[in-house]
């Protein structure tokens, strides 16, 4: 049986899992990172990730320092402007519209959008530019065996792997934070999101745009012009059964749905790719940290795909991590370096999903009251300037205190 020495192992290989590995390879650390399904890198390719992400102003240093970022920039659309719309009137026309633009609180954009399946594929390409980074897509993790000074990890394959901290990036249902003995607590809404991109006849002018009515937002993301016409991507959040009706229903009866939930704001939607289904939860592990182990992004913590904050909560894991394996890289995976971490996430990571949590049921709600309610939070929470930079800071993932 092979064995391999390295200071971390990567478990998991999405976009927060390649993200960990460029990250610590470019720190010069030694990485493997394993993970059981090979990337798709594909736009059309079965099994593609047809979500976008969007990362914003804090996450740009890390992906920077990671050499990422001259990758993933050109590829990128500008999020100058986040558009929050209320259309919770007797039809689904905008009742209440508010801007919130970068430039009232930076010179850069809120963030950067990029598709998921053209992220694993640029990071993919970054990991075969360090030396010290091994990839090993088609290899999973087997079994975990932790020790003071090891965490020993056999591989699918039968490779075992001693690294001085297991990296659990292995998502929400995470093998290694159940191997380790970390629970987590779940809450399920019943929603599920629909996936895809479109093009419109209207441009979009780098708006990114929430709109509420009930089941969840209806959110349009820039994206690049597709044959030289305006694109967004789409991420349109409903009740379980509502959104496998929408999935299954022929394409023109699909525009015409998709544009009339939009309030025809960009004129009439028209589908370009697939349209994918995921399931709508919030999550949060009970700890962030195991003997030589340290979950990260959706190991550690899930949030519905509101205000961009997921895969940038993750990245700001990886922060601080690289911080403290910066600070003592030969304390790698002991004790106090992982129980720091822990403090330094939990907390934010906690507020922040629990405030999510909150802006996602208020968006759920289709009583005329309660979405009377949300129309009137809206309007006011713009009228109060201070308030607004706040909340816009907040949505960038800056901390505020």
């Amino acid at each position: 049986m092979t064995r391999i020495t390295t200071d971390i192992l990567v478990s998991g290989g999405g976009v927060a899992g390649l993200s960990a590995a460029a990250v610590f390879g470019a720190a010069g650390f030694r990485v493997i990172c394993v993970d059981p399904a090979p990337p798709v890198t594909e736009e059309t390719a079965d099994g593609a990730d047809l979500r976008t992400t969007a990362f914003l102003q804090p996450s740009l240093k890390i992906l920077q320092e990671a050499g990422l970022w001259d990758r993933l920039a050109p590829h990128a659309t500008d999020l100058q402007v986040m558009r929050i719309v209320d259309a919770g009137g007797k039809t689904p026309a905008p009742r209440v519209t508010r801007d919130f633009n970068a430039r009232d609180v930076s010179s850069l954009p809120f963030g950067w959008n990029l598709p998921n399946w053209l992220l694993r594929r640029e990071m993919v390409a970054r990991l075969g530019e360090l030396p010290k980074v091994t990839f090993r897509p088609g290899v999973g993790t087997k079994s975990v065996l932790t020790r003071d000074a090891e965490a020993l990890v056999t591989l699918s394959d039968g490779t075992r792997v001693s690294a001085k901290l297991l990296v659990a990036a292995d998502g929400r249902n995470s093998p290694v934070r159940e191997a380790v003995g970390i629970g987590a607590r779940t809450i399920r809404y019943g929603q599920k999101a629909l996936a895809f991109a479109v093009t419109h006849p209207e441009p979009h002018h780098n708006v990114s745009t929430e709109i509420h009515r009930s089941g969840g937002p209806f959110t349009l993301v820039p994206l690049p012009d597709r044959d030289g016409k305006p694109c967004s991507a789409i991420v349109w959040m409903e009740r379980g059964p509502e959104v496998l009706r929408l999935a299954s229903m022929p394409e023109a009866e699909f525009n015409a749905e998709m544009t009339a939930r939009s309030g025809a704001i960009y004129g009439p939607l028209n589908l370009v790719t697939r349209r994918t289904v995921w399931p709508i939860i919030s999550q949060i592990a009970h700890r962030f940290w195991a003997e030589r182990t340290a979950l990260v992004a959706e190991a550690a913590h899930v949030v519905p795909p509101i205000g961009a904050q997921g895969l940038n909560m993750s990245l700001a894991d990886l922060r601080v991590l690289l911080e403290l394996c910066r600070a003592a890289p030969a304390r790698i995976g002991e004790p106090p370096m992982l129980e720091l971490y822990h403090r330094r996430r939990y907390a934010e990571v906690a507020a922040r999903v629990t405030g999510i949590d909150i802006l996602n049921r208020v968006s759920m709600q289709g009583a005329p009251a309660i979405r009377d309610l949300r129309a009137a939070g809206i309007a006011a929470l713009y009228g109060l300037p201070p308030v607004r930079k706040t909340l816009m800071r907040a949505g960038m993932g800056v901390r505020l205190s």
